[in-house]
């Protein structure tokens, strides 16, 4: 039996194609496949600004959700409870588990690591094969309720969210500042508001985007009123979380420049390879700035993603604004291309 898939060949050579449908070897789970959502990072791939670690003849595609049709012989005893039709999704980061990096809690900086939609075929077909190194990993999970397929795509993006928030932690009464309203930024947003921060602005050319902003109970702003808007909401003071959503490197000075005394930045955004940026160090120096980055995410990320959207606490509706049948992938591509909604889903036909 033949399935759909979207095979990235080469740079800007996204090919659908059929491919024989997946059985679960030993040790294996197969998903079908439910949606799969797009972020700019399969962009990159796609037009191969991004190459670390990508395995072309791939199918792409890291933010999917599934629902287990075939178990192999042995999961039972690596991960037992599973049952057919059961809602699932994967952590992406297949980690060995071994390096200084695993064996320090960063699992998701793994020396060694793997990601489904680079090396291991992801989300954009029928089937997808979860591998015997994942399950035995523990990077297949399931859901405790049932999900919309588009809401339980982005556990992927909020998970890579939470391993940043953890570094730069809203606390209540903060005020915080995102600089970007793609769906990150719109992400970073919903859960700054949810750890009780008094205000958040976030800031966008785009009036459409700032709308959803507003909509969500951030402040949209345009970039050149952010500055002012902070500081006559902290009496002069600047924000005490400043989260940077864009990958320009002109904003990692605006961003040191917008934080109050003891405030926190984080750099989320993947910048191009061997850009560089000028910043002025006083800054973080005389205002004891704590500086941090965020990349990926841990299985526990994944699972306190899932937990988050089985809460309501994320308004999916906002975020996963277009869809598009795998069979017209090339099609969303250029959508996300073009900026159309927020976010795009691709759904099997």
């Amino acid at each position: 039996m033949e399935m759909l898939a979207a095979t990235l060949q080469a740079p800007h050579e996204l090919e659908l194609c059929e491919k024989t449908k997946p059985h679960a070897g030993p040790g294996e789970v197969v998903l079908k496949v439910e949606a799969n959502t797009l972020c700019g990072t399969d962009y990159r791939l796609f037009t191969g600004a991004k190459t670390a670690g990508v395995r072309y003849g791939v199918v792409p595609g890291h933010e999917f959700a599934g629902r287990i049709v075939d178990i192999g012989e042995g999961v039972d005893a690596i991960q037992p409870g599973l049952t057919l039709g059961q809602q699932a999704t994967a952590s992406i980061v297949v980690s060995c588990g071994r390096c200084q990096n695993c064996l320090h809690d960063r699992e998701h900086l793994c020396s060694h690591l793997e990601l489904f939609g680079y090396a291991i075929d992801g989300g954009l077909q029928e089937y997808l094969v979860v591998p015997r190194r994942a399950v035995m990993r523990g990077n297949l999970i399931t859901t405790n309720q049932e999900l919309s397929p588009k809401a339980l795509c982005l556990a992927e993006p909020i998970s890579c969210c939470l391993n940043a928030l953890d570094h730069f932690q809203v606390k209540p009464g903060d005020v915080v500042a995102v600089l970007g309203a793609g769906p990150i930024g719109l992400l970073h947003a919903q859960l700054a508001l949810a750890c009780g921060a008094r205000r958040v602005y976030v800031s966008n050319r785009s009036e459409g985007r700032r709308a959803v902003a507003d909509r969500l109970g951030a402040v949209g702003v345009a970039p050149e009123e952010l500055n002012p808007q902070v500081k006559a909401a902290t009496a002069g003071a600047g924000a005490d979380v400043v989260i940077v959503c864009i990958g320009a490197p002109e904003l990692a000075q605006s961003a040191l420049e917008l934080a109050a005394i003891g405030g926190r930045v984080n750099f989320f955004a993947g910048f191009p390879k061997g850009s560089s940026a000028v910043m002025e160090p006083n800054l973080i120096h005389y205002k004891e700035l704590q500086v941090t980055g965020g990349s990926n995410a841990r299985r526990r990320d994944v699972k306190r993603a899932i937990a988050l959207l089985e809460s309501g606490a994320i308004n999916v509706a906002e975020i996963v604004t277009h869809e598009f049948p795998l069979s017209r992938v090339a099609e969303a591509y250029e959508a996300m291309n073009q900026r159309v909604g927020v976010k795009i889903a691709v759904i099997p036909d």
